[in-house]
């Protein structure tokens, strides 16, 4: 469906999972389950650490905030193409669109920024132990909390009015179940889209940046542990967050920066799965895995819930 030069765009069109109206089903079956996993395992963890006093410190605020972010980040994307699935509909609107590209972008910006804040806790933690209580106090905690959400929004809505701004004249077919910035660039008829692109790598890559020096500082200190106990202790607190920090950038690197291609492929449709909607339902079974102290409130939590009557 191709459109007049600079046309004026009403609606977009998602890429289904399928045609076939059995798969469309399973399709939402499918991503139903993993949308109330992702809704329970963060609503646990976020109650767990508001109701338990022992979770008061900064990595279970941090990690409280990143569940809030999980939360909001699959709730843009899922529920409209479970919906789309159900109904059999390819069609989002305009303004639909545009508002799932800030949300999502909001939620993706803050969920980097936090992580990002996350990897300095950890290297306050074991590099300089004995100033941690000063230097990550609750003030500095909410200060950087309140900083992620508020940068996060303004430059979710800055990406969003200049990439909505760009005129669309290669179609208004997008090959991703969710409106999102790289795919609705591949449809904007200026070269500008380049520079929008690099923006994005840059701020993505900054963080990164951070994060990686900071784990080598960490991993340093951690060499440096006389006991093969405390190295351990030491890295068991770092595993989750390292986790969680790779899923999360390796999926939205690839899809970033994987070479353009105009014909709709299954590839954008797994890559999106694998960065919008997995680490959403995985990132609260990573951090209980491996936390004792959170996995101890979680059982607390949920044994008071089933027999609180």
């Amino acid at each position: 469906k191709k459109m007049s030069n600079q046309s004026i765009v009403n609606e977009f069109l998602l890429q289904g999972f399928s045609d076939v109206r059995e798969l469309q089903i399973l399709h939402f079956v499918v991503f139903l389950a993993i949308y109330l996993v992702a809704l329970m395992g963060n609503l646990l963890i976020i109650s767990a650490i508001i109701l338990d006093h022992r979770l008061h410190t900064p990595m279970y605020f941090l990690l409280g905030n990143l569940s809030i972010l999980d939360l909001g980040s699959i709730s843009v994307t899922v529920p409209k193409s479970m919906t789309n699935s159900l109904l059999d509909i390819r069609v989002i609107s305009y303004p639909a669109c545009v508002t799932q590209v800030f949300f999502f972008a909001v939620f993706s910006s803050i969920d980097l920024a936090l992580l990002t804040i996350m990897a300095y806790d950890r290297y306050v933690a074991i590099c300089q132990p004995l100033h941690y209580k000063r230097v990550m106090n609750r003030g500095v905690c909410v200060h950087m909390a309140t900083s992620a959400w508020i940068a996060g929004m303004v430059y979710s809505a800055l990406h969003t009015e200049s990439t909505f701004r760009l005129p669309f004249c290669q179609s208004n077919v997008l090959n991703q179940f969710f409106c999102e910035i790289p795919q609705l660039l591949k449809l904007a008829c200026s070269d500008s889209y380049l520079s929008e692109l690099g923006l994005l790598a840059v701020s993505a890559f900054n963080c990164f940046a951070f994060i990686l020096m900071s784990y080598v500082q960490i991993f340093k200190a951690i060499l440096k542990i006389p006991s093969e106990r405390g190295r351990q202790k030491a890295f068991s607190t770092c595993l989750p967050h390292l986790a969680v920090v790779s899923l999360f950038l390796s999926t939205a690197i690839f899809e970033h920066l994987k070479p353009p291609s105009s014909s709709a492929s299954n590839l954008d449709l797994v890559v999106g799965v694998l960065y919008a909607v997995v680490p959403p339902m995985l990132n609260p079974v990573i951090y209980s895995l491996r936390n004792k102290e959170l996995k101890a409130a979680l059982k607390k939590l949920i044994v008071s819930i089933l027999f609180s009557k």
